[in-house]
């Protein structure tokens, strides 16, 4: 495994496989920026890099579609993989099994330095102002530019026994102050919520362009008081490298490119939103919301920040999320013994599909259970997660199938899911963003999921093979055909 240890080395070894499209052209961080970006996403491209950007601060720059499809022919995942540690080659798959196996790796917890290259300018007060950086107006009809769509925040428990790191989204209000959405089961809501119960003020870091790991594991769903920072040197068996903050008692990774120090207040005081949200539609709600105070700026020479102009399917949310929910969906049935083989949720359905794929052999690990109640249970255990109220439809598959390969799960799905029979239905909590819901669920976050069992009979019991080239065909018909293949 190798570690990426900060934003330009992987903008570096993106460069390598021809993934990096410097744009050095003046571009307008209103709007033009992130067009920009969310064209790269549309053509599949290579990931702009701006370094001429309108109204910024001289050297200022800036790094869309940071982690979204490569543009690299056979490697869709290679910006995922290279961020997690792992080949630019390597498949969707073979992601979410590392991350599902880094849950049962033993926590490295993070190893503090003196001082970082994040520390080459230190503004604070009035000089500390966010009209120095590249924040983009991501789209028509949000509620202003957006400071945080791909940053990692940093809060910490009053008790200080537990450090998280999360992903949400921030919108600048004026130089000095942002605010963004603090909605619980969100870990940061969580932890504002105690800070409140003490009548101080929330101390925050938001950083910008750390080592390519940190905002995908910033997505993962951990469970309470897990420090990403523990799972993550984990996941790369050496501890993470942190540096203090210069006005909190916090410590932020220290790869950063930027880090915005400062206060959430204790009441919502600010209307936040609308905003152009991940199922593809511009989210024309409101809501009142804390207030982010910007007390410190620190920041590197020339420093890059990314972003994402999240939306239809595919970006940054699509991969990041399926990826680090998938990992947890594996290790959670597991953890309830739970026979599983794979789970993937498809990019291009926004991450409102997920899809189990469990072995030929499972009724004998559960004699007795019928594939309905064998649905049920798998159902049960993801909605009764953190992220279980993002995913309204579930599907439970055999593994003759790759669930992420598109001709292999549609063709599945088309053919072993009953038009109306077989699935199991429970009512529950689930997030407003989802558009499919009425205007009335989405208000009272709480609607019917559903779960489909597409399980085939047991081995010898009904299932028929596969009419395949794999299927149909003997094994040295097979490996005969492929040999004198193109002769």
């Amino acid at each position: 495994m190798k570690r990426i240890k900060d934003l330009r080395e992987y903008i570096e070894e993106l460069r390598k496989l021809g993934d990096i499209q410097d744009v050095n052209r003046e571009v307008d961080p209103n709007l033009e920026m992130a067009a920009v970006a969310r064209r790269s996403y549309d053509l599949q491209s290579p990931a702009p890099l701006f370094s001429n950007i309108k109204s910024a601060a001289p050297g200022m720059r800036a790094m869309g579609a940071p982690a979204s499809l490569s543009s690299v022919a056979g490697m869709p995942a290679a910006r995922v993989a290279l961020s997690v540690g792992l080949p630019a080659s390597a498949s969707w798959r073979e992601i979410v099994d590392s991350l599902a196996r880094s849950r049962k790796a033993k926590p490295v917890p993070p190893k503090r330095v003196a001082t970082a290259p994040c520390k080459e300018n230190i503004l604070h007060g009035k000089d500390a102002s966010l009209d120095l950086f590249p924040i983009p107006y991501l789209h028509e009809g949000d509620g202003g530019p957006y400071c945080n769509t791909w940053g990692t925040i940093v809060a910490k428990t009053p008790d200080g026994k537990w450090t998280n790191w999360s992903i949400a989204r921030i919108q600048k209000i004026d130089a000095h102050r942002m605010t963004g959405l603090i909605m619980l089961p969100q870990h940061i809501a969580k932890i504002w919520e105690e800070w409140r119960k003490i009548g101080k003020p929330m101390p925050y870091a938001l950083v910008q362009g750390c080592e390519p790991a940190m905002p995908i594991v910033s997505s993962m769903p951990l469970a309470d008081y897990i420090n990403e920072a523990d799972y993550l040197g984990g996941h790369f068996g050496e501890p993470i490298e942190v540096v203090r903050c210069e006005t909190l008692d916090l410590e932020v990774p220290a790869s950063a490119e930027i880090v915005i120090e400062g206060h959430l207040s204790l009441e919502r005081e600010a209307v936040e939103g609308p905003f152009g949200e991940y199922p593809g539609y511009i989210v024309t709600d409101t809501s009142m919301q804390p207030v982010y105070h910007v007390d410190c700026i620190t920041y590197r020479n020339g420093a890059i920040w990314p972003f994402i102009p999240e939306g239809r399917p595919v970006d940054e949310f699509h991969t990041a999320i399926a990826v680090a929910d998938s990992a947890e969906v594996i290790g959670l049935l597991q953890d309830a013994k739970i026979p599983v083989t794979a789970a993937w949720q498809p990019l291009e359905m926004a991450n409102h599909w997920l899809l189990v794929t469990v072995p030929a052999d499972w009724r004998e690990k559960l004699p007795g259970i019928s594939s309905e109640k064998f649905t049920a249970m798998i159902a049960e255990v993801i909605w009764n997660t953190k992220f279980g109220l993002t995913v309204p439809i579930i599907y439970i598959l055999d593994d003759d199938i790759d669930p992420t390969k598109t001709a292999d799960y549609l063709w599945a799905l088309a053919t072993r899911c009953h038009p109306t029979k077989r699935a199991y239905i429970s009512e529950g909590p689930v997030l407003p963003l989802i558009t499919a819901y009425t205007e009335e669920e989405r208000h009272h976050h709480h609607a019917e999921r559903i779960a489909h069992d597409c399980l085939l009979p047991a081995p010898g019991h009904g299932r028929l093979a596969h009419s395949s080239f794999e299927g149909a065909y003997p094994k040295e018909i097979q490996e005969r055909v492929i040999a004198l293949w193109g002769k």
